[in-house]
Parts: C-alpha cells; structure tokens; sequence
C-alpha cells in the first residue's frame, strides 16, 4: 500500500468500448504492470516477429487471460498518480460487475465512463450511469474513446459530447460534475501524455484528471460496520471471521456484536496482510478473532459493529429502486434475491408504494399497480430471512443493494429506512 490518500475508481461503460483497453493503458501509463511481465511479452512478441514490443500484445494477453477465466492478479488493478493511489474496482466485463458495483464489493468513490467515439451512448452506457448516479457516484469524468478510429476529429467529439450531456441531464447528474476528454485507450492519446493528435483539445489528461478528484473523506466517524465475507477455523487460534472493514474503526478489545446472528464478544486479536494489528479501519480488509465465538455461531452476510450500536436488522425496510432489466412486469409479490453487502436473501416487495418520475425524482403515481424496466419507484420490502442492512442517509455503505433473478441484475436500489424486529 501507499502512503497516499486511496481512492476506489469503477471504470464503467458499454462492453465493447474499451473499458478494458483503458484499464491496461493505465496500468502500463503509470508503471503498474511489473516488469517481468513486459519483458515475458516482449520476448512473446519478438519470437513471433513482431518486434518492436506493442502495447497492443500486453492488452491482448490480458484479455486472453480474462477469457480463460483468469482474473488478473489485483497487483494489476492497482495504480499511483501524484496525489492518489487507485484501487480499479471490479475488472470490467466481470458478469457481475453491475451486481458488485451495487453491493458495495467495488464500492467506487468516482468513476470513469468510456463512451466509444463512433458508436456513442449505448445500452449499457444509460445503465451505468443510472447506477453511478443511483449509487451516489459524484465526480464522472467521461473519456471519448477511439478517437483514432474517427481521424481525432473534433465535430465527431463534440456531437458524443453533446449526446452524454443529455444523459447526464436525465439522470439529474449535474454536468459541472463531469469532465470530458477526447482519448485513444490503444494509442494512448491523451491519457498520461497531451496528444499531437487533437491540437484543438486544451483539458487535461485523463491521469492529470484523476489527479483533480477531489480527496474521499474515509467514513471513519461512523460506526463501526464490518460485513463477513467468510468465516475460517485457524489452527491455534480458533474461529476467524474474515471481512472489510466498511465505516469505523475496530480495537482489539473492543465489544462486538454480529448481527443478525445476534452473538458477540471481544476483539482478542485483528490481523492483516498476515500482520497482527491492534485496529482497523474503513477499506481494510482483515481476519479477527472474538472470545467466545465459534464456527457455526456466525455466516457469510452477517455484519459486525459494535455491541452499543449494533447493525440494524430489518423486519421490513422502504427502498428507491431502479428497475434495469425485466422480461415482463414487476407486482407486489414478486420475490428475487436481494444482494446487499455480502448478503444474499431472498426478499418479497410486498407493496409498491409510489412510481417516480426518473428524470425528476418526482412522485409521478401512488401505489402503481406494477412497474417495469426503466421505471424509478419507492417500494416496502420483506426478507424471508433476517438481514441486515442500514438506511443509505445514515450508512451508505450498507444501505445499497442489487436485486437478481434470472441470472441476471434486474433492478438497484438505496434503502431509506428500515422497519427493525
């Protein structure tokens, strides 16, 4: 780790606009691919006669590799610029990058959103920045990729400009929060160096931007919340829970609670990176051991906090949800799997409470018989099982869930308050 402020970046867009060309460019930019690494495909490229070592032949290994079902060792997600160090959440075209971008598992502090030059917004681009903005994203900096492929021309530029803007402005994302910068991921215009190819451009680089976002206040006044990813039995030491440490701060010592399991006890020892540490704080990732705990008292989606303030569990809680994909019409009834935090529960939406206007946020219907894809609406949701989640004005990071059926990510939603048992 750095000693620089770290900041969490999704790189978002439609699949095929080189999201994941960008992510091996900035990796390369900013030295992040280790040098082994260069010369094992520079050797590659040369016994294939291609020599004069490409880019090119970096990124089409990594995509090889992405196809195969490797996911690129996080050391390769991770880049320094002057101010920050970055933490690119969730390589993209993960099938379930929307569901972790909304669950907090990549909860992005800003974002980046890549817009091909010759093809301009598309599905998946309307639905990532739905998401950015429903998830509380502030800062967007939009990269025009492939201008190479429109000649780096200036009219194409703006006319994908103008298109985003009015994407933005449906969604109610203010565009003095977005920056635009015209960029070749695969030639590199634009991204650490100013181009030659578009003299006409007078911003900054993408790095020089990143450089810009404003600093993330760590949610370290917060209490304590801590969502348990696995628990592990560890020779020698006993039940180990293992978790990133979402908001607060945990001491050893410290009186836990771990909900909705509902047992607790005191923090013996917290360890990270293989170190012991006496505490913890957001963005964390650690193992901890507490008295009296063992293996079967605790799950996968229970979330610890302190014992004097424990995580809300819901008997119901109201929500705001963006419906993204349904094949047909969603009812009061209708029960999917909600995915919040390491949670996976299946919940009933037991009444749908008022249809909003999404451009607005404006109430457009009271208890709407039904909504559907690309409706925004306010709904009252039962678990079928006890889960814990926070209302998103309070903790956000425990308050943003993704609802999936299907295999697939149909709707987002912020909790705005939970109804306790």
């Amino acid at each position: 780790m750095s000693d620089k402020p770290h900041q969490n970046l999704a790189i978002i867009g439609h699949v095929d606009h080189g999201k994941s060309t960008l992510v091996g460019r900035l990796l390369f930019e900013t030295g992040s691919v280790p040098e082994h690494v260069i010369e094992q495909y520079r050797e590659e490229a040369e016994e294939k006669g291609k020599g004069g070592f490409e880019f090119a032949y970096v990124m089409d290994n990594l995509a090889e590799e992405r196809e195969r079902g490797v996911t690129i060792d996080i050391a390769h997600q991770e880049f320094d610029t002057d101010e920050y160090f970055f933490t690119i959440v969730d390589c993209p075209g993960h099938r379930d990058f929307v569901k972790n971008m909304i669950t907090g598992a990549s909860q992005a502090d800003n974002a980046v959103l890549v817009v091909a030059a010759d093809d301009g917004v598309a599905p998946q681009t309307r639905e990532h920045v739905f998401l950015a903005r429903t998830l509380g994203i502030n800062e967007l900096i939009i990269g025009v990729n492939k201008m190479d492929i429109v000649d780096y021309s200036e009219d194409t530029y703006k006319e994908v400009v103008d298109e985003v803007k009015q994407l933005l402005k449906q969604v109610r994302f203010g565009t003095e929060d977005a920056s635009f910068i015209p960029i070749s991921a695969f030639e590199g215009d634009n991204v650490s160096e100013h181009s030659d190819n578009m003299g006409w451009f007078d911003g900054p680089t993408l790095l020089e931007a990143l450089n810009d976002l404003p600093a993330t206040e760590p949610p370290t006044d917060a209490p304590l919340r801590l969502p348990i990813q696995d628990v592990y039995t560890i020779s020698g030491i006993g039940t180990v829970p293992v978790g990133r440490v979402e908001t607060g701060i945990m001491n050893t010592g410290d009186n836990v609670s771990f909900q909705p399991s509902d047992v607790g006890g005191e923090v013996k020892t917290i360890e990270m990176h293989h170190e012991e540490v006496p505490e913890a704080g957001p963005g964390d990732n650690v193992g901890f051991n507490v008295r009296g705990i063992g293996k079967d008292d605790i799950r996968r989606g229970d979330v610890c906090g302190p014992a004097d303030d424990p995580p809300s569990v819901a008997e119901t809680f109201q929500a705001q949800v963006v419906v993204m994909q349904h094949p047909s019409v969603i009812t009061a009834g209708y029960t999917p799997v909600f995915h919040a935090h390491t949670a996976q529960v299946a919940c009933t939406i037991e009444s749908i409470d008022q249809k909003l206007d999404p451009a607005s946020g404006e109430v457009a219907e009271e208890n709407p018989d039904f909504i559907k894809s690309g409706d925004a609406a306010v709904v009252t949701v039962r678990p079928q099982k006890p889960l814990s989640i926070e209302p998103s004005s309070e903790i956000p990071e425990l308050g943003s869930f993704a609802i999936r059926d299907m295999g697939q990510t149909i709707a987002a939603g912020k909790v705005l308050s939970v109804n306790e048992r």
